[in-house]
């Protein structure tokens, strides 16, 4: 049985995967960004006045627009980095998955109250 070849040859090239392992990775620290932003926000009265874009809304706007911020600009700077290379994604995702879960767990209070 022949065992398929991932690595590219001229018969078999591999195709770029920079573009989708720099959404992942993006994905990740736009969620971790938002959930540090969000306790800084709870727990400092500079920023929660900082991140008040909104009167209304009060500091979530600011939590909202600069997480969304972050999350495009890395997402932009790592597919332009990354656009036209093959990138381990077993690395990515893992670093992608430990950012969501701990931005996940920030959203609990008792993890939050630790701050």
């Amino acid at each position: 049985m022949n065992k398929p070849n991932h690595a590219g040859s001229p018969a078999n090239p591999t195709i770029p995967n920079g573009s989708g392992a720099a959404a992942v990775l993006a994905a990740g620290i736009g969620a971790f960004a938002l959930a540090v932003l969000a306790v800084a926000g709870d727990k400092s009265a500079l920023v929660k006045t900082s991140l008040n874009l909104y009167p209304p809304t009060g500091p979530l706007s600011g939590v909202t627009s600069v997480a969304v911020l972050l999350w495009v600009l890395t997402w932009a700077i790592l597919d332009w980095r990354w656009r036209s290379r093959s990138v381990a994604m077993r690395p990515v995702n893992v670093a992608a998955l430990v950012l969501l879960g701990l931005s996940l767990l920030m959203t609990f209070p008792p993890i939050v109250d630790l701050f």
